[in-house]
């Protein structure tokens, strides 16, 4: 019995390569995991700071959609 896979015979290499656009999948899932890291302390914050931080958080998904909108036109959001 192989301890690879619960005993199921493997279909392909282990280290077989993956497509391009998972990476671009990845990369995208992290911009967007990271915003969420900075937009926890901001809402702890806002409150204190005021109008700035509200205008600081706009400008900053503003350049996060900008990001959006060009891996939109490069292809990174299509699956085929």
């Amino acid at each position: 019995m192989l301890p690879f896979e619960s005993g199921w015979a493997p279909a392909q290499h282990a280290l077989s390569r993956y497509h391009v656009r998972w990476y671009l999948a990845t990369l995208l899932f992290l911009a967007f995991d990271v915003e969420m890291l900075f937009m926890y302390p901001w809402a702890v914050v806002v409150a204190q700071v005021g109008v700035t931080a509200v205008v600081e958080m706009f400008l900053f998904l503003a350049a996060l959609f900008v990001a959006v909108l060009w891996a939109w036109r490069e292809g990174a959001l299509r699956w085929v």
